[in-house]
């Protein structure tokens, strides 16, 4: 065989896969990658974000206070500086997460999953956390000790006990 007759039968070949593939992706066999949201810097209070999956979403500087994010999927989300003051995070996970300078004040976070969260300088004063699981989560010793303070309870999904992620002693 010579170059361009290899040459048309890669390109012929080339083009079938093209059109399948194309087929494929108006069929709904293949599904197109989900681009994360960015919330960056907007104004989102008491906003209702509930048993929504916001995987790698981005809430930079967001304000979210009063918001609700009960039982959504916020794995790898970015809550760098936002204030979820007052927000409702009841068992929402929160693994991966970015939680830098974020404020959750008298926040609801009862049975949230943070493993393996990023939360150094967060504020957690007045935030309820009875059963959410801190496990492998970057605290800072300010924040760890005004957690120990109201960690209680056993998280219903991952069954470790609130004190134990917390490192509590």
């Amino acid at each position: 065989m010579n170059f361009w007759h290899t040459f048309r039968q890669t390109k012929w070949l080339r083009q079938i896969g093209m059109i399948c593939f194309g087929l494929l992706l108006v069929l709904g066999i293949i599904t197109r990658p989900v681009v994360a949201a960015d919330y960056n810097k907007e104004i989102l209070r008491d906003y209702d974000f509930a048993d929504q999956d916001l995987t790698g979403d981005s809430f930079t500087k967001a304000d979210l206070k009063g918001s609700n994010f009960s039982g959504s999927d916020l794995t790898g989300v970015s809550f760098f500086a936002a204030n979820l003051q007052d927000a409702n995070l009841k068992g929402a996970n929160l693994s991966f997460a970015t939680l830098d300078s974020a404020r959750f004040a008298k926040a609801d976070l009862t049975n949230a999953i943070f493993e393996g969260a990023f939360a150094y300088s967060a504020e957690f004063r007045g935030a309820v956390i009875d059963g959410a699981d801190f496990t492998d989560a970057g605290l800072l010793g300010e924040a760890q000790d005004v957690l120990c303070q109201a960690a209680k309870g056993t998280n219903p999904v991952t069954g470790r006990e609130t004190r134990d992620t917390l490192e509590c002693y």
